[in-house]
């Protein structure tokens, strides 16, 4: 039964790639003619989200996709953390007109987020709280400090533990450079 359905899918599949064909060839008239629509960004299964920030607004995920973007996982009690923190800084200060710079929050009272975002001065750029972990999931985060790159066509990578200011400076030259 099934060898017999296989000839039929095929065929469907084959008339289907045909009109899909024949179907983006036009006259030549009309606002499609005229216009080049972009080609929709494939958003990655990690930025298909919408968080609240520390400072009461939202960030979206699939914005962060306009440009390169390099993401901070932190935690308002990590000590690590917080003396990354100038360094973090620093890099959004040189490369914040070129690459978006997010900071994603978890595990700890966002009264204690908002703290730490003022102590450390790395309020130049949003932090997302991620009260139940699904960001840090969704980029395999596992522990913090852990920053991921992101670029633009959608590709991820993601560093455990912290970077020293060379390297990250370094690793963000090569995203914007990609």
């Amino acid at each position: 039964m099934i060898a017999c359905r296989l000839p039929r899918v095929r065929a469907a599949a084959s008339f289907a790639v045909i009109g899909l064909v024949l179907g983006g060839c036009g006259s030549g008239s009309g606002p499609a003619a005229t216009q080049s629509a972009p080609a929709p960004a494939v958003v990655p299964a990690a930025l298909r989200f919408t968080a609240s920030t520390v400072a009461g607004g939202t960030v979206r995920g699939a914005d962060l996709l306009a440009k390169p973007t390099v993401a901070w996982f932190w935690t308002p009690w990590c000590t690590i953390c917080r003396a990354e923190a100038p360094d973090i800084a620093a890099a959004q200060a040189q490369f914040g007109d070129r690459v978006n710079f997010v900071g994603i929050a978890g595990r700890g009272p966002v009264a204690d987020m908002a703290r730490f975002v003022a102590d450390t001065k790395v309020g130049a750029f949003p932090h997302a709280v991620d009260a139940d972990g699904r960001l840090w999931s969704g980029f395999k985060v596992v522990s913090q400090p852990s920053l991921a790159f992101i670029h633009p066509d959608g590709r991820i990578e993601t560093v455990t533990g912290s970077m020293s200011p060379a390297d990250l400076r370094e690793r963000i030259a090569k995203l914007t450079n990609a």
